[in-house]
């Protein structure tokens, strides 16, 4: 029987080089703000806009665009979406053993690093096509011919942010995965604050009287010079909330518990390893938005049109209301997985309905369960249970003061916090996600989260750097 090595398809695959020497801090800021600037630059309708797409776009899956860092419409539009799926998937086949790979064997990581770049650029062109097809991206016409220049437009596109994670990964600092992530949620709290535009136009149309901009500091400032005192809530609630749902996060990054470590070989040196409560970091939250993202753009493609109302779209997973804004779902089991739009807004306004609050509390029990799910499977198909955390502490000669050097008795010790962990890590996370969405937070209780986190990720990958040689504002701001 011939077996093939499919790491030997590497040499034929594009690939950004490793630096062939130690990178200052210095240049690998100015290559990651050079990806990020490519990036945005392709992410807007200027630089990165694509032939034969209709301009009219779809709100309705902003939730994706936001989890993948995409940008409707442009080169994009697919995000890290490519990315994600290929390193999950391959991340739970090796996890469960359907894959035997042993990622501290070198032929056997060669061989994970080509796997998941062949699989990253099926997942280009097989999301481009989901999307198009999805209606998250209009083509001018339904040609085939059109549709497959736009698939391949996006799919190229995609092809783009794998080189520029790659440089992230190999010349900068961090991930671009997560700096795309985060970026993008940024750009989108900063129009939902600053935009002077009137949402729903084409173009940017500025405000008038009945039609006020999408920015809440303008139409707080524009209530406040008119007079407008009875709607004042509308825009400034979301502030408020952001602001509030901001520092819960920050707060709940630093519950940790601390587990003492020493070397077996030199005696009294060591170090305090922190178990953090978001010990999966975002991956349960990640994972459960992109679920109900995927349910909503698969009950769009599944729904028909309804033969007695001509703006309804029903289908096995609910029914969908074509508006300006896209199709919006309106029953069904889609519907009720949905986040209610401002409900706290609602709530104090008198104008929420019981429907409201069941879909609320489905939402909520949705989040909480699933990412708490998401989170006991990740720990155990990522090398992050106490198993596998106990044989990497022995196998540098680290123990747990008090106790035998013994991943068994490691193993124990550990097995007291990081299952327990994993649970309330998980539950909390989703709960905060959901409380957010629940309270209008602008960029979405996910999308803050994830913000959030990545950034606190980002700046405590800065302090393990050499700062030495970087900028004086750079230095004050990690010493301090």
């Amino acid at each position: 029987m011939v077996s093939f090595d499919i790491s030997k398809l590497g040499k034929y695959l594009p690939t950004v080089k490793k630096p062939i020497y130690k990178l200052s801090l210095n240049k690998k800021l100015m290559w990651t703000g050079l990806a990020l600037t490519v990036y945005f630059l392709l992410s807007s309708q200027l630089f990165g806009s694509v032939y034969g797409v209709s301009p009219e776009l779809s709100s309705q899956f902003q939730n994706i665009a936001m989890l993948f860092g995409s940008s409707f419409g442009t080169l994009m539009t697919v995000g890290i979406a490519p990315l994600v799926n290929s390193s999950i998937i391959l991340q739970l086949l090796v996890g469960a053993d359907i894959i035997n790979w042993d990622m501290n064997d070198e032929e056997d990581k060669k061989k994970h690093e080509v796997t998941q770049k062949l699989l990253s650029i099926l997942f280009c062109f097989l999301m481009s096509f989901a999307f198009v097809l999805g209606g998250a991206v209009k083509p001018v016409n339904n040609r085939i011919s059109t549709i497959l220049i736009v698939v391949l437009q996006l799919g190229i596109g995609g092809l783009i942010v794998m080189f520029l994670d790659e440089i992230v990964s190999k010349y900068g600092i961090g991930s671009g995965i997560s700096l795309f992530i985060a970026s993008g949620v940024i750009s989108r709290i900063f129009i939902a604050l600053f935009s002077p535009c009137v949402a729903g136009a084409v173009g940017c149309t500025l405000p008038s009287t009945g039609n006020p901009p999408i920015g809440h500091v303008w139409t707080l400032l524009i209530y406040l010079a008119s007079g407008n005192f009875s709607n004042i809530l509308t825009p400034l609630l979301p502030l408020i909330t952001t602001t509030v749902v901001f520092f819960i996060i920050v707060y709940a990054q630093g519950i940790a518990v601390e587990i003492p470590l020493t070397f077996s070989a030199v005696r009294g040196f060591g170090r305090r390893w922190e178990l953090k409560l978001f010990y999966t970091s975002n991956i349960p939250v990640i994972l459960s938005a992109a679920l109900l993202s995927m349910l909503t753009l698969v009950g769009t493609m599944m729904a028909t049109r309804n033969l007695t109302d001509q703006n309804l779209k029903c289908g096995i997973l609910g029914c969908f209301e074509e508006t300006m804004q896209g199709n919006q779902p309106v029953s069904g089991p889609v519907y009720y997985l949905s986040a209610p739009t401002n409900l706290l807004g609602n709530v104090i306004s008198g104008n929420v309905i019981l429907k409201e609050f069941i879909r609320a509390f489905i939402y909520l029990t949705f989040m909480v369960v699933a990412c708490i799910l998401f989170s006991v499977f990740w720990i155990s198909t990522s090398g992050m249970d106490a198993e596998s955390i106990a044989n990497q502490l022995t196998s540098i000669g680290m123990q747990i003061p008090g106790y035998r050097k013994s991943p068994k008795i490691i193993k124990r010790v550990l097995n007291k916090y990081i299952p327990p962990l994993a649970v309330l890590g998980g539950a909390a996370i989703g709960l905060l996600a959901a409380f957010a969405d629940f309270t209008g937070a602008l960029g979405t209780g996910t999308g803050i989260l994830l913000t959030v986190t990545i950034i606190y990720q980002f700046y405590e990958q800065l302090k393990n750097e050499r700062t030495d040689e970087a900028h004086p504002i750079v230095r004050k701001i990690l010493e301090d």
